[in-house]
């Protein structure tokens, strides 16, 4: 019975690791595949948009004929309740966990398994969360409604604090304020200050850039509707040690959002330096860029499917220069893009940056020119997949409506919304095509006559 436990959890991980959800995300010691750490990212549209909610799942001997124990890990150090239905100790009340009473044929099943666990935690995290508590999901009178709006504010505004900004102030090092773990009695982690395990760095970085837009926007509209220092609103279901209390300080988290970007760029533009003295020192990952970078190269060379120009900035392998040709009869057609491929020396542990130089309003392309593309894990280390999946992502013309990609808040709405909308979109995504071609120009004018070598 153990080993074919071990052997459900183990496809069940693997078939989770494979996929291309941008939401959810799964890992585990190789160890130790009882004890699985899980990534929850917001639902677009809600309070709880794009945050990064972690959990520790752990997998009895008994599984799949009894649920794993789940228990909560962004809380705040045991202090933010972030839902009814997810404690500030960590608990996670779900009638498939055996946590909450539910309906007739709610309850657990061998026939579920880890990815329907998280996706019913990610359906607790919706736009009106108030209504997941007993006894209010039917609430409508004008007090409920403005208790409703209250409660969803503060979890915006909560989300942004602790599940992004002071994650990624941990990432990064910029924050000194020591980390406080608290963890259900029944936790396995004997000492919560050892050496974490942190296997969601690189996603968490990556989808920030990504999301940089949609985190400012969110903020500028939280700094109009509530004054620095105001305080939450406490909810009837609220108790002690199991509450979210706290004020709102929106230019405070402007001020710390600008900060990560502004290192996360510069770690991303530390890479070449990094990479420069992995290729002095012949370090495998050097040699094995190169190789697929001229591979890739020879590919293209023999086809005429599509026209691109790929080389090596500085003869460096860890950053590649992709000059694409819009195709004709398209809405690219006539444009000269110019992208920047940033590889970590850490590759494939910590996947690719890539920037569109070019100024191009895309739904895929934040304003910082940060591109969203996709690729598994199943082929995250072939270079030719990713240029592939870049080249797709900007091309797309008629791109399937996926919240989770629409890196550009203006560029989405427009492309999203009503006809007019979206002749507005083709309109500025054609005007920012016509103007790429002037761009690359200007930026071959001012390189030389900088005497910076064209490449």
């Amino acid at each position: 019975m153990a080993n074919q436990s071990i052997i459900r959890i183990t496809r069940e991980l693997h078939d989770m690791q494979k996929g291309s959800d941008l939401s959810i995300a799964v890992a585990c010691k190789d160890s130790d595949v009882r004890h699985v750490r899980a990534l929850v990212i917001g639902p677009p549209d809600t309070p709880y948009e794009f945050g990064y909610f972690e959990f520790q799942i752990r997998f009895g001997k008994d599984y799949p004929t009894k649920p794993p124990t789940v228990t909560a890990m962004t809380t705040n150090g045991g202090r933010t309740r972030f839902n009814p239905n997810i404690y500030a100790g960590g608990k996670v009340c779900l009638s498939i966990l055996g946590t909450w009473r539910g309906e007739r044929g709610e309850e657990w099943s061998s026939a579920q398994g880890l990815e329907s666990i998280l996706l019913s935690i990610q359906s607790l995290m919706s736009g009106n969360p108030y209504e997941n508590e007993p006894g209010f999901e039917d609430a409508n009178s004008d007090g409920d409604k403005r208790a409703q709006k209250a409660y969803i504010d503060k979890i915006r505004h909560e989300t942004l604090r602790i599940s992004v900004i002071e994650r990624l102030e941990d990432y990064l090092g910029i924050s000194r304020r020591p980390k406080i773990a608290v963890y259900s009695a029944d936790s396995d982690y004997s000492n919560a200050f050892d050496a974490p395990f942190e296997p969601f760095i690189d996603k968490c970085k990556r989808r920030f850039l990504w999301y940089y837009d949609s985190y400012a926007l969110s903020m500028d509209n939280g700094l109009r509707m509530h004054k620095d220092g105001a305080h939450f609103e406490k909810m009837p279901f609220e108790g002690p040690s199991n509450s979210m209390d706290g004020t709102f300080m929106y230019s405070n988290l402007k001020s710390r959002v600008q900060t990560i970007h502004d290192k996360l760029n510069e770690e991303t533009l530390a890479w070449a330096g990094e990479g420069q003295v992995a290729v002095q020192q012949e370090k495998s990952i050097s040699v094995n860029l190169q190789r697929q970078f001229e591979q890739i190269v020879e590919v293209y060379k023999k086809t005429d499917a599509l026209s691109l120009d790929l080389e090596l900035v500085d003869k460096n392998p860890f950053l590649w220069q992709l000059i694409l040709y819009g195709r004709p009869m398209t809405h690219l057609d006539g444009g000269i893009f110019r992208i920047k491929i940033y590889l970590s020396p850490r590759y494939p542990a910590e996947q690719p940056r890539v920037k569109v130089e070019t100024p191009l309003f895309h739904h895929r392309v934040s304003s910082s020119g940060d591109l969203c593309y996709l690729v598994t894990s199943d082929n995250c280390e072939d270079m030719k997949i990713h240029v592939q999946a870049i080249v797709a992502a900007i091309e797309d013309d008629h791109p399937a409506y996926d919240p989770r990609t629409l890196v550009n808040p203006e560029a989405s709405k427009l492309l999203w919304g009503t006809a007019d909308d979206k002749k507005i979109y083709n309109r500025k995504l054609r005007r920012s095509v016509q103007d790429s071609a002037e761009y690359v120009d200007a930026l071959l004018d001012l390189m030389q006559s900088a005497n910076i070598p064209v490449r």
